[in-house]
């Protein structure tokens, strides 16, 4: 029997009351302890709707299920919204602590960019999600030892065998003519990985096991190949020649989505404006750096001189198969040069680089995988995509250019530390799991984004011109990835001026580009979280320093605003500074 770990941890943030006569604290308490059974109820049912988000959560009682994603499960997700809907219109935000009041905000957003999937109608167009089920299904039961390998090869089994119902889900709902040909290629080049997983992590081993328990394992890998195969058939002559949807999702849909999914006061509009200042500002440091670095040898011209400069830096890059082995490197340096600064508190669980599972690459070229906030001790994954094999010599040589040896200090940056790693091993210890479940991608990608900035403000590099130009570069990024994904969604951007924003005005190689190309249409929304976060970390730290002044320390200002959590930044700043909790 795989034990739960969630009743033995609190769901919620203190609960102190301020001074008030009798009756209106008993209503005070009431009022918590409804946010209380609301919050722990929600938690529950979005770990049955979900077996997999159990999985990662930490919650195990669901680990040989799989999650419904027919027309009646959508069903049932669409009721617990309702229900949740009324329950919160039913509480007085009032009664409530500052604490409790940003749980109850983060809890109906999440709840309406759910009910924005539903009014989208994801399910018919996007086959993604049906992609992350199913490899997430399997994957989560085997990265981590959170119960004996047996348990959860026989979890595995039993998920498995129910796996089947995804697929078929998948055929029975999504409509080919309203599926983007870009969704159905890249849910395609994923499908493989399901049994790729089962046959290189799984069945390897199937030794752990008894003869009868084997024999059900092997016979459930039987039935699940049987069922990739038909679904991989279906993929091939149905789904992806008859694909012939929009990607672009248009304004009013991204226009909400973004509103929801960054809970952030910038619009779009603001977004682009601030953007496009970071992009000359940006352009306009990285010209003075690479003058530096070149010398009496700098073209007048800006953006020759930059790309010179960057020529020298791709001259110093990995081959096609040390790109994780210098990860590991980087990780080491920039372990040594966080403790050296003492710039944060550093977690005391590992993180380890692993090569990215093949259902889920074609999205993104590295993540951070954490466990979840009930899994206490496991290990993060430092995920990289290998290059893949049938790339030619030239394509790989352009991705390796894009992923230099100084672009991998950023990325490792980025991803382990002192970024998401870091991080989400701080958001992790707060006491509320609805706020570390629930979390704040912007909060999460724009912490990740300063985090390189910050590391290069405290010398990371010692004086490396190239390595502050590679920086530079880096920034140019996410500034180009919040007008990419507007651009596509709204503006009607084509491939041939996302690819110049991207190459010429972001320095960008080609195979980075194409890359990005693909994951701004098969994405919304989530390539602003990177500029969004990004200037909202930057602008509440300057706040601080201004408020405490000659108290103001990195290490205590990174300490104080990662101790919430990770909810939206505008909540981080109204409870430090004691602000009305707005939604």
């Amino acid at each position: 029997m795989l034990m739960t770990r969630r009743t033995a941890v609190s769901l919620l943030a203190g609960t102190a009351l301020t001074a008030c006569g009798s009756g209106e604290t008993e209503r005070a308490k009431a009022t918590q302890a409804g946010l209380r059974d609301l919050s722990e109820s929600a938690l529950d049912q979005m770990a049955r709707l979900s077996p997999t988000f159990a999985t990662w959560l930490g919650d195990h009682r669901f680990d040989s299920q799989v999650d419904d994603l027919s027309a009646a499960g959508r069903a049932a997700s669409a009721a617990f919204r309702a229900d949740i809907d009324s329950k919160i219109a039913g509480l007085s935000q009032g009664a409530l602590t500052a604490g409790e009041q940003v749980d109850l905000a983060i809890l109906a957003n999440r709840s309406a960019l759910e009910g924005w999937s539903s009014k989208a109608e994801t399910h018919v167009w996007d086959p993604i999600p049906y992609s992350e089920v199913a490899g997430g299904a399997l994957y989560g039961l085997v990265a981590r030892e959170f119960a004996p390998l047996p348990e959860r090869l026989l979890a595995a089994a039993a998920r498995m065998a129910a796996l089947p119902a995804v697929f078929a889900a998948a055929r029975a709902q999504l409509d080919p003519a309203r599926t983007p040909k870009v969704h159905a290629e890249t849910y395609a080049r994923q499908h493989p990985g399901i049994m790729g997983l089962v046959d290189g992590v799984i069945l390897k081993q199937a030794e752990a096991l008894g003869p009868a328990d084997q024999a059900t394992l092997k016979a459930a890998a039987e039935g699940l190949r049987k069922a990739a195969a038909e679904h991989e058939a279906w993929i091939k002559s149905t789904l992806v020649p008859k694909a012939a949807g929009d990607f672009r999702i248009g304004q009013a849909l991204y226009d909400e989505k973004l509103g929801l999914a960054l809970a952030s006061p910038m619009t779009r509009a603001d977004i682009k404006t601030k953007a496009l200042e970071a992009l000359e500002r940006t352009t306009a440091e990285m010209a003075e750096l690479a003058g530096k670095a070149l010398g009496k040898a700098a073209p007048r011209d800006r953006t020759a001189a930059i790309k010179a400069g960057l020529e020298k830096a791709y001259a110093e890059r990995p081959n096609r198969a040390q790109v994780v082995d210098v990860a590991r490197q980087t990780l080491e340096r920039s372990t040594a040069f966080v403790r050296q600064k003492d710039l944060i508190t550093l977690p005391d669980a590992p993180v380890e680089i692993i090569i990215m599972p093949e259902f889920q690459r074609g999205v993104a070229v590295a993540y951070c995988d954490s466990p979840g906030p009930l899994d206490k001790g496991q290990k993060t994954f430092y995920a990289v995509s290998p290059i893949p094999d049938d790339w030619t010599n030239a394509q790989a040589t352009s991705f390796l250019r894009e992923y230099n040896t100084r672009s991998l200090h950023e990325l490792t940056i980025h991803e382990a530390m002192p970024g998401h790693y870091v991080q989400i091993w701080h958001s992790n210890r707060y006491q509320s799991v609805l706020r570390a479940a629930l979390y704040s991608g912007t909060f999460v990608e724009g912490w990740a984004c300063y985090a390189q900035d910050m590391m290069g403000e405290e010398g990371y590099y010692e004086g490396d011109v190239l390595g502050d130009l590679i920086n530079r570069k880096w920034r140019l990024r996410l500034i180009s990835n919040a007008l990419l994904d507007q651009g596509v969604h709204v503006d009607g951007m084509t491939r041939e001026q996302a690819m110049a924003l991207m190459v010429e005005g972001a320095f960008q190689e080609e195979r980075e580009a194409a890359g990005k190309w693909v994951r701004a249409q098969v994405s919304s929304t989530q390539l602003s979280t990177y500029f969004v976060g990004w200037a909202e970390h930057y602008a509440l730290r300057d706040r601080l320093k201004a408020h405490w002044k000659e108290n103001f320390g990195l290490k205590r200002y990174h300490d104080s605003i990662l101790a919430f959590g990770s909810p939206p930044t505008k909540h981080v700043a109204a409870l430090l500074f004691g602000e009305p909790i707005t939604t």
